[in-house]
């Protein structure tokens, strides 16, 4: 096959405002601890309607901090999605608490009320959610669980910058919310997150903890190098150079979600009546998705194809991913530690074995939507008709 288009799954949208920007700070005299976070804290609080945001070095870190300053600890138990990137289930291990995996939702890829609940023990301290692709989790009826059996809950918001439930943002229902500004995320640092508090006494913890622990900030110190350190931190901070590329990047936030919510409908228009293919999304006109992705799940005699169908898209120049390449019960860390039933997992594994993640992003046109869904379309009539032959 001739590839005649390149369609990369990920492209940062970056333009002379974040170059300028960049510039502006090596201009200056402060690199980090400077006056380009604060903004971009204050920037994103107004740009998702509420909580108190703080500047991290990357998603992961925001998880870490938010369990760590919860005190969430050894003995605990948090109850987590199987299905879901490493990273939400790691910060859990980090701080010594136990992950109490969940099976998701055929229709949405998240935990669901019912089954959280299922899993609360005695031991139970906290609920790490997800809101998968961008898909929102029913953070009322969660939040009513947690309140239930008196549980922190922690959002994993990595992909989900727009998602909202009755218009309220995710990530401003739980304890904390966490954000990614990894290079393909709505918006990006170069590499940094977010975590957003909905209390100030968490979000005050957390900005201690991400530089030390120490009592005063640069600006704070009578005495240049002269401060007293009042508990345990570490270095989580977020130079002024990622953030001034974040606050460009935030000023087109409106446009970005417009441009994935306009492609999203067109891809899954496209694929429409397509037989064996099934497309991830919200389930009500109150939920909001961010899509980050359009995820196709393979069924019938489409469900081991998914390499096939994968290399002769990529042939086509459409760039794929997978969301995510095994439920975390399955992957070798986590399988050989805690020997989970993995037949207890069956919608993570059909979403990890027989999903495709399709691209959406802003780099990309409408045209370009077409073009996947016709190459998607021939590829899988193509293998339907000689699986009949």
């Amino acid at each position: 096959m001739t590839q005649t288009r390149k369609i990369p799954f990920g492209k940062p949208w970056i333009t002379d405002a974040e170059r300028n920007a960049v510039l502006g700070v090596l201009a200056g005299d402060v690199l980090t601890h400077g006056p380009q976070a604060h903004e971009f804290e204050k920037e994103f609080v107004a740009a998702i309607g509420g909580g108190h945001a703080l500047t991290l070095s990357n998603g992961t870190a925001a998880l870490h901090l938010a369990y760590w300053q919860l005190g969430i600890g050894a003995g605990d138990e948090v109850i987590v999605p199987a299905q879901t990137h490493v990273a939400t289930v790691h910060a859990v291990e980090v701080v010594g608490a136990r992950p109490v995996f969940v099976d998701c939702d055929r229709l949405t890829g998240n935990m669901t009320p019912e089954a959280i609940e299922a899993a609360v023990t005695a031991r139970t301290r906290a609920i790490g959610l997800v809101h998968f692709v961008g898909i929102p989790c029913d953070m009322p009826a969660i939040m009513k669980t947690a309140a239930k059996h008196d549980l922190r809950v922690v959002e994993d918001c990595a992909l989900a910058l727009g998602t909202r439930w009755d218009g309220v943002h995710a990530g401003l229902f739980g304890d904390a919310g966490t954000f990614s500004f990894y290079p393909v995320k709505h918006i990006t640092t170069g590499d940094g997150g977010m975590l957003v508090a909905r209390h100030a006494d968490l979000a005050q913890k957390v900005s201690k903890a991400r530089a030390f622990g120490v009592d005063r900030t640069f600006a704070e110190r009578s005495v240049p190098g002269v401060y007293d350190v009042l508990s345990l931190g570490i270095n989580y901070r977020l130079s002024d150079i990622n953030s001034a590329i974040g606050r460009e990047q935030l000023k087109r936030l409106g446009t970005i979600l417009e441009r994935r919510a306009r492609n999203f409908a067109a891809l899954k228009s496209g694929l429409t009546g397509l037989e064996h293919v099934a497309v991830l999304d919200v389930t009500a006109a109150n939920q909001t998705n961010s899509h980050y992705c359009l995820t196709a799940v393979l069924d019938g005699p489409l469900a081991g194809q998914r390499t096939e169908i994968i290399r002769r898209l990529n042939a086509a120049g459409v760039g794929t991913s997978v969301y995510y390449p095994h439920p975390i019960p399955r992957l070798a860390y986590y399988r050989e530690k805690y020997r989970e039933d993995l037949s207890r997992f069956p919608n993570a594994a059909r979403i990890s074995d027989q999903s495709i993640a399709l691209p959406v992003g802003p780099h990309l046109e409408v045209d370009d939507m077409n073009y996947i869904a016709h190459e998607l379309t021939k590829i899988v009539r193509d293998l339907t008709c000689s699986k009949k032959n």
